[in-house]
Order: structure tokens, then C-alpha cells, then sequence
């Protein structure tokens, strides 16, 4: 099987996708965060390097897809291929940090890669307000991201909700983070993979 945990910067990805990996006893993907060459300089001048980190992205995702169908471990991944096209790029096009001209060659490359892969069994959407995702945001330091500006994070907020519920055809499982500690707290963390294991599996669970 192939999981996705979707959602907003700050909204829990990561640690979920841990939580979740050492529960089940799947193999986690991580995003390539840290290591992204380009996403420094992304946050300092948004038109210049919107392009080159877009891509960036797009090239490893797909490369994570193809690593994923050829699996026999059920895999749970953090952020997928679909988030970055229609949200993240998508936002960079609409705010003009993306030309007409870069963001259809960059469509057309996702477009030829989709007839290569499938949908994920699962995307869980981890939806979260603003403020709490600029406290998760703040509490983990990461300087690049103290750059970013508040509208920034509400342009995205809105299209996930936009990619989720309108554009997304695959199978999704909304859980909402505002008031949920599943790091630490256990009965938080079990409300969650209830609800995965009624989706996944069948099996009954409380709303």
C-alpha cells in the first residue's frame, strides 16, 4: 500500500508520518527538506528560484513514486506529488512568481509523468488554522522558514482545501489538528489511527 500524509507547512507531516511508520511497522518517505539545494535561496527571492526549487521538487517526487510502486512494504509518505503541483506551484503561478511560460513546461512535465503512477490507497489531509501553524512553524526554528509571510501560509491553507476537496480524486481522510497532540498525547494519537485503520481496513470507528 502506499499512504500520504497531506498537508499546510507546520501542520504535523513529519511527525506523523513517523508515528505512524513505527506503529504499523511501514517504511516512511521523507520529503527532501533539509538537503533541498534551492530552498534557502527560495525563501530570500521567491520569483527568481521559484522554477528551479519547483522542479527540484517534482523531479524527487516522482522518483519517490516510482521507488514506492516498485516496493513490496507498504510505504507512508510525507507531502505528496499532487500538493506540490497543485498547491505549491499553483500558488507560485497565481502570485506571478511562476511565468506562463515556466509553469506549462512545468505542467506538462508532471502530466507525462502521471501516466507512469497511481493514486496513493490513502491521502490523510492534516488540516490546521494559521495560528496553529505558525506556532508549530516557530517552535522548530528552521530560519529559512521564519521568512515566510503570514499571506503566504493563508494563499495555501485555502488551496489545500481547494486541491482536497475539489480537484483530489483519490481517497482522503480529513483530520483536523488544531486541537490534537498525537506526539504527546496517546489517546490523540490512537483517535487517528482508529480512524485509519476503519479506512484502510474496514473496521469501526468513532467519528
Amino acid at each position: 500500500m502506499h499512504i500520504v500524509i497531506a498537508g499546510n507547512i507546520g501542520s504535523g507531516k513529519t511527525t506523523l508520518t513517523s508515528m505512524l511508520a513505527r506503529h504499523y511497522g511501514w517504511t516512511p518517505k521523507f520529503e527532501a527538506v533539509d538537503y533541498n539545494p534551492y530552498l534557502e535561496d527560495y525563501y530570500h527571492d521567491i520569483p527568481r528560484w521559484s522554477f528551479a526549487l519547483e522542479v527540484y521538487f517534482l523531479r524527487h517526487r516522482f522518483q519517490d513514486l516510482l521507488e514506492i510502486a516498485h516496493s513490496d512494504h507498504t510505504v507512508i509518505q510525507d507531502r505528496s506529488i499532487f500538493e506540490g503541483v497543485y498547491v505549491f506551484a499553483a500558488n507560485n503561478h497565481d502570485m506571478g512568481y511562476l511565468d506562463d511560460r515556466d509553469f506549462s513546461t512545468y505542467m506538462g512535465l508532471f502530466e507525462s509523468m502521471m501516466t507512469a503512477v497511481a493514486y496513493p490507497d490513502l491521502m490523510i489531509y492534516l488540516k490546521a488554522s494559521i495560528p496553529h501553524l505558525v506556532s508549530n512553524i516557530q517552535k522548530r526554528g528552521r530560519g529559512y522558514e521564519q521568512l515566510m509571510q503570514l499571506d503566504y501560509l493563508k494563499n495555501l491553507n485555502q488551496r489545500y482545501d481547494d486541491f482536497i476537496y475539489q480537484k483530489y480524486k483519490g481517497k482522503v481522510l480529513t483530520v483536523e489538528v488544531d486541537q490534537l497532540d498525537f506526539l504527546n498525547r496517546p489517546s490523540d494519537f490512537a483517535r487517528i489511527v482508529d480512524r485509519i485503520d476503519s479506512q484502510l481496513f474496514g473496521l469501526f470507528s468513532p467519528q
